[in-house]
C-alpha cells in the first residue's frame, strides 16, 4: 500500500458531481482522480477546513460512533478497482480487536479527515488508474497548490452546508486530462479536467463507487 495525500476537490460543472484527487506522497507523485457525489465532496471539504456545522452531518455521526466505542480509525485503504469501481476498506481497531470494513472511498475519506487517519492506495490501483502529471514535477509548485487548497478550506462557512441532500453518486475512476471542471480549491488546480475511463457510467447510489456520474 502506498501513502497518498488529498490535494484537491473539483466540482464538475452542470452535473453536481465532484472529482476528488489523491496524490502519491512519494515520487513519482501519481495522481488518482475519483468521481464522487457532490454531498460527499461537501462533507469532505467542510471537515478538511476544520470547521463544524451547527448540526452534525452523517460523517460527523460516524466519527462520533467510532470514538464513543473506544475505536480508532488506523487507516483508509483503497484496495481495488473492479469494473471501474473503486473498492476501499476502513482499517479499525478497538477493544474487540482489529476489523476491516468494506466502504466507498468517498465515505472512508470523509471519515478519515475527521479522525486524522492516513490514506493508502494499493500499488496496482495506482498502476491501473493513476496518472503522471502532464508537466515536469515541481515539488514546490505542488506544495503551493496544496497550501492554496487548504487556504480555500479555511474560508468555508459551515452555514452553507446545513441541508444535506441524498448522495447517490458512486466513486469511480476518472482521469484529469479532458473535460471541464469547476475547481473548488481555486482556478489554478493542477488537474484540469475529466479524463474518465470510456464506457457507460453507473448511476450513483450503489453500494460501491462507480467510474463517473
Amino acid at each position: 500500500m502506498l501513502l497518498v495525500d488529498l490535494v484537491a476537490i473539483q466540482m464538475q460543472a452542470g452535473s453536481g458531481a465532484a472529482l476528488l484527487v489523491l496524490r502519491e506522497h512519494d515520487a513519482p507523485h501519481r495522481l488518482l482522480p475519483i468521481s464522487i457525489g457532490g454531498d460527499a465532496a461537501t462533507s469532505i471539504a467542510v471537515a478538511a477546513s476544520g470547521q463544524a456545522t451547527p448540526r452534525p452531518l452523517a460523517h460527523d455521526l460516524m466519527a462520533a460512533l467510532v470514538e464513543s466505542f473506544e475505536g480508532h480509525l488506523d487507516a483508509v485503504e483503497v484496495t481495488d478497482l473492479q469494473n471501474g469501481t473503486f473498492i476501499a476498506n476502513l482499517a479499525l481497531s478497538g477493544p474487540i480487536g482489529e476489523r476491516r470494513i468494506d466502504t466507498r472511498p468517498s465515505d472512508a475519506i470523509a471519515l478519515a479527515v475527521r479522525l486524522d487517519a492516513p490514506l493508502y492506495v494499493s500499488e496496482h490501483v495506482l498502476d491501473a488508474a493513476g496518472a503522471l502529471p502532464q508537466v515536469e514535477i515541481d515539488t514546490e509548485a505542488i506544495d503551493a497548490e496544496v497550501d492554496e487548497f487548504r487556504g480555500f478550506l479555511d474560508t468555508l462557512d459551515p452555514s452553507d452546508f446545513l441541508t444535506e441532500t441524498s448522495d447517490d453518486t458512486t466513486d469511480g475512476a476518472d482521469d484529469p486530462t479532458d473535460g471541464e471542471h469547476e475547481p473548488i480549491g481555486g482556478e489554478d488546480d493542477p488537474i484540469d479536467g475529466d479524463d474518465s475511463i470510456d464506457g457507460e457510467h453507473d448511476p450513483i447510489g450503489g453500494e460501491d463507487d462507480s467510474i463517473d456520474e
